[in-house]
């Protein structure tokens, strides 16, 4: 089809032109005889006007209805006076059609497609018509933010010499991590493959296969519970280097997203990143993702109630790894018993039998634990905490960890509450990037009575600790970096062990994975370090993610372009779907479902 302009292209310049444009009816109006239409393509709209002299077109348009696909042929004219739109580029001009095809007349629409409006409509129904969903500007310009940021990434890694590779998708089931899709394979009955969480063992092949610098926009697929910033599949930059360090990664990535950054949205962002050891970012923040955009940071007061009446924080500050934290929600003193409640039932979803507190207003402290504490204690607490009328601070006494978690969570949830009154900014296009560093390389499982990787088991431990691995695994820190923007993971990578007696060590010796669990599924791995594997490390970024904080979207489903519902349901292609019984004798299985869907049946 020809079209000479599109519907963002026309100016004054074009007065007296002949053009063809095509597009959508945006809208249809009736002004005392004479039509306007404004019609729209991806890039913007122009105002289209019909005359009653120009008959048969004329008459057709009046039987135009929103979001038909029409083609007209035109003159470019200036508008009158007073009826120009400052707010469209085209808004100098119009064009009096004079020949017009419709392509499509649409039928009447499940839910209005101008922003305000349709951000109103359950999310269901705009994921069910998702095709018109994305017809809406904003989402539009969200896909194309989201091609700006890929395109940014590929031509920075392309500059830094990097080879851009598809792995694959059907890997081998590794059931130690998240829970994996399984494929059946129908050329091997009862074998199956997974759905790959993750490149990382293939882009660790490839640095053994020498190809020194790799990346991809890789599809990893997770069978896990969703939320606003999950779904089952979902795309991570993904890159792995040989001969190269943290600070070489730090410099990369640090310099991928400050191009991004600027190529997108037209910020700089200040390099180097600060960098922050994971244990400070517990004991200061309560988590090992602090946003660092505001304060309200954690204090420790272990050596204070070591001594004191109050059981409850003696008996943690005395016991061995045990701790009393407190933070200071300034200007809180107003909380309602309702969010007294919710910050509560936050804390004990993070393993808080309670929440302790203590009110200041007018004058005086209220709590239920202030007879129980000595006057010694008070001024502890008022010195460090700068405790002023109209604050409340909020303790957690337990083990160290657990401490810093839930007062981790309460310091989020105070944080909005402040925000939602006006006393706490906490601008979005405020972007603090940190690397947080230095993570613990092993964690301890309680049910399963075993070391268990605190990321995944390929991680190189610090040199310097390695001899740890035989004594205190607990102690032994691991060259993993976490890259976190305001409170969220962008991503995480580390440097890998490439030394095949090392990794064979971390399997059997520490992780107690048995020899023929590792062969079965490692193996190939051990061996291919056997010939020559190169130092080498890497990172993934969740680019979903990255997109979503970049054009400030609460969730990731809005910057997919067909994304799952929470059910892990494709709305519009209503999918997944059940399959035929031939369907399943191929693939030799069959389907046991529970007795509660059978029942829905």
């Amino acid at each position: 089809m020809r079209r000479t302009h599109k519907c963002d292209e026309l100016t004054v310049a074009d007065k007296g032109k002949t053009v063809e444009l095509i597009g959508w009816v945006q809208s249809v109006r009736d002004h005392g005889g004479v039509m306007f239409v404004d019609l729209r393509d991806r890039e913007g709209i122009t105002q289209i006007v019909f005359h009653p002299s120009a008959g048969e077109v004329y008459e057709r348009a009046q039987k135009l209805r929103d979001e038909s696909v029409i083609q007209i042929k035109g003159t470019v004219e200036l508008r009158e006076e007073g009826t120009k739109n400052p707010n469209l580029k085209t808004g100098d001009i119009e064009v009096d059609c004079k020949e017009m095809l419709v392509h499509n007349v649409c039928e009447v629409l499940p839910f209005p497609l101008d922003d305000d409006r349709a951000d109103k409509v359950n999310e269901d129904l705009r994921l069910q018509y998702r095709y018109l969903d994305l017809r809406r500007p904003r989402n539009l310009n969200l896909l194309r933010a989201r091609h700006k940021a890929s395109a940014a990434i590929r031509n920075y890694l392309n500059s830094q010499d990097f080879i851009e590779i598809e792995t694959p998708i059907l890997f081998k089931s590794t059931p130690e991590g998240a829970r994996e899709f399984l494929v059946p394979s129908r050329l091997n009955p009862g074998c199956f493959y997974a759905l790959n969480q993750s490149p990382q063992q293939y882009k660790q092949m490839l640095m053994v296969s020498g190809v020194e610098r790799y990346y991809q926009m890789a599809k990893c697929f997770r069978d896990e519970d969703l939320r606003a910033d999950r779904q089952p599949e979902f795309t991570q930059i993904d890159i792995e280097m040989s001969f190269v360090d943290r600070e070489d990664m730090y410099a990369l990535i640090e310099g991928m997203l400050k191009k991004v950054w600027k190529e997108v949205i037209g910020v700089d962002i200040p390099t180097p990143f600060p960098r922050m050891p994971y244990f400070e970012a517990m004991n200061r923040y309560g988590v090992d993702k602090p946003d660092t955009r505001f304060g309200i940071e954690l204090q420790d007061f272990t050596e204070v109630f070591k001594g004191s009446s109050f059981k409850v924080f003696s008996g943690a500050a005395n016991s061995e790894g045990g701790a009393v934290k407190a933070i200071n929600a300034k200007g809180l003193a107003d909380i309602t018993q309702g969010e007294l409640k919710s910050l509560e039932d936050g804390a004990r979803a993070m393993g808080a039998k309670g929440l302790a507190f203590i009110k200041a207003e007018n004058g005086e402290w209220k709590s239920p634990i202030l007879k129980f504490l000595s006057e010694a204690e008070k001024s502890a607490l008022k010195e460090r905490l700068n405790i002023e009328d109209g604050d409340v601070v909020f303790f957690a006494a337990t083990d160290w960890e657990k401490a810093c978690s839930i007062l981790g969570r309460v310091r989020l949830d105070c944080a909005r509450l402040l925000q939602s009154r006006g006393k706490l900014d906490i601008p979005w296009n405020k972007f603090n990037f940190l690397w947080v560093i230095e993570f613990p390389l092993m964690l301890f499982d309680e049910e399963q009575q075993r070391y268990v990787a605190a990321h995944h088991p390929f991680t190189s431990p610090v040199e310097e600790d390695i001899p740890l691995l035989d004594s205190d695994p607990l102690k032994v820190r691991g060259q993993h970096y976490d890259i976190v923007l305001n409170g969220t993971e962008l991503g995480g990578g580390s440097i890998r062990i490439h030394n095949p007696t090392l990794q064979e060590k971390v399997f059997k010796d520490v992780l107690k994975i048995p020899a023929d669990v590792v062969e079965s599924r490692f193996g190939y791995m051990l061996k291919a370090f056997k010939f020559g594997a190169p130092p080498h490390g890497g990172i993934a970024l969740g680019f979903d993610r990255l997109v979503s904080i970049i054009t400030n979207r609460p969730s990731i489903r809005d910057i997919i372009a067909f994304p799952k519902t929470q059910r892990g349901q494709d709305l519009m292609a209503q999918s997944p779907s059940p399959v035929t019984e031939k369907q399943l004798r191929d693939l030799s299985i069959s389907v046991n479902l529970p007795e509660e869907t059978e029942n829905k049946k």
